[in-house]
């Protein structure tokens, strides 16, 4: 661990009682610290923000609103998700050129915060977490660009779903009131580089297109035409559309037949961690908590890797940023300005294309999500985004060789007693080739 590793480390030993973790269900409280009355001033109701890059529009009208959800969430734990039926606005039919999710959300009271996501058909738009109110009430406003999502935001036969599981009792008093609002931008209205709705057509330019092994983890460009098709690698939504991983042996696997016009493929992946885990990055290994008789839980070291495999075949897997969730560490530190991702969590994109040869064969394929030394609990689930070629039945993809990568873990430990340090070094290394896609 570096520098700043080592100093949330011992920041977390001297405030263990005072974790917290934005819970989902089998909430306990030994570990979590709301923020006491004492110490919250009297200002009136306050905003909260995320320091972010502004959404690719900053055009202050769009072309048509649409609020989707306007709802509250109180005593919500161990209850269904919130869901509604999710049509366009008629007045502003697709194709869109940019489409902005305005999230609203304020509290009152005292309460944790919690964890929420929000998802189209199974497919997740949008993960957050909550800010921990006051008595005198908190606000905040989220806007995160989902054009990406259009080929599922132009279907009228979806639901939208929001998960947020919260506890009102005589203590936590805060229920969170939520309100989601659609923003539609058409082609002039937008001034930023833009393609319609639509992937592009390979046989159209009749090219092949050849890919060498890259880098797993990508960004789409803000120019790029969304997806054709996008499929969720998702739970069956009845406690929400996430799996719930315990472990580093609790697999989750989805059947999924690709269509076999399919040119390119994206993984996208949406990770939350909580419990024992919430804070991995600054983990004990196993031998400092056996040795010194701790009672915690919170060990296998300081990482962890979350993965996507093909057919029991390694193909993707990424190391997640450390979001830290308004109740971590310090409530005191995240008042109004919250850690980076705490509003917004970021997903992460893993090009699959390589592996069409694999999957372009008509036939189902396990899709699996797991976490790499993982304990409980982390919550995942995917969408994979799809671009097909619309002028052929069917595309031909070679098959690039690749072996299963293994992850070499370096740990150096030297501690005596409770005092000490830790490094965890981890590399990868791949072995790609060449893949050829072209339509037929």
């Amino acid at each position: 661990m570096g520098t700043f590793l080592r100093f949330l480390f011992l920041l977390l030993l001297v405030t263990y009682p005072a974790l917290t973790s934005p819970t989902v269900s089998h909430i306990t409280h030994e570990d979590r610290f709301t923020l006491s009355a004492s110490l919250r001033p009297g200002l009136g109701t306050r905003e909260y923000v995320e320091v972010s890059y502004p959404p690719p529009s900053m055009d202050p009208t769009a072309t048509c609103s649409h609020r989707v959800i306007h709802h509250s969430f109180g005593d919500t734990i161990n209850t269904p998700p919130y869901s509604t039926p999710y049509s366009p606005p008629p007045r502003c039919p697709p194709p869109w050129s940019r489409v902005l999710l305005h999230f609203h959300a304020s509290s009152r009271g005292d309460q944790y915060d919690r964890i929420a996501a929000i998802w189209l058909g199974g497919a997740e738009l949008f993960r957050t977490s909550t800010a921990e109110p006051t008595a005198s009430g908190v606000f905040w406003n989220v806007r995160k660009d989902v054009t990406r999502y259009s080929s599922l935001l132009a279907r009228s036969d979806l639901e939208l779903t929001m998960m947020l599981e919260n506890i009102i009792n005589k203590e936590f008093t805060g229920v969170y009131h939520v309100t989601v609002t659609l923003l539609y931008y058409n082609a002039k209205s937008v001034n930023v580089p833009f393609r319609p709705c639509g992937g592009e057509s390979l046989a159209s330019n009749r090219r092949s297109r050849s890919l060498m092994n890259r880098d797993p983890v990508i960004s789409l460009d803000i120019d790029e035409s969304p997806a054709d098709l996008i499929i969720p690698i998702a739970n069956d939504g009845e406690r929400g559309f996430w799996f719930k991983v315990e472990n580093e042996k609790d697999l989750h696997s989805r059947r999924i037949r690709i269509p076999r016009n399919t040119h390119r493929v994206v993984l996208e992946l949406y990770v939350s961690f909580h419990g024992n885990d919430e804070f991995w990055y600054t983990n004990p290994p196993n031998s400092y908590i056996v040795s010194n008789g701790l009672a915690t839980e919170r060990g296998n070291g300081a990482y962890r890797e979350v993965f996507m495999m093909i057919d029991g075949d390694l193909v993707g897997w990424v190391v997640p940023f450390p979001v830290i969730f308004t109740g971590g560490i310090n409530p005191l530190s995240w008042a109004p300005v919250v850690a980076i991702g705490a509003f917004n969590l970021p997903s992460y994109d893993i090009d699959i294309t390589p592996y069409l040869g694999k999957l372009l064969d008509g036939r189902e394929h396990k899709f699996s999500l797991g976490v790499s030394q993982g304990i409980s609990y982390w919550l995942l689930n995917a969408n994979l985004h799809l671009w097909l070629d619309h002028e052929s039945k069917v595309v031909h993809a070679s098959y690039p060789f690749r072996r299963n990568p293994e992850t070499n873990i370096e740990r150096q430990e030297e501690f005596l007693g409770l005092n000490g340090e830790f490094e965890v070094e981890a590399e990868k290394e791949t072995q790609g080739g060449l893949v050829q896609v072209q339509g037929m």
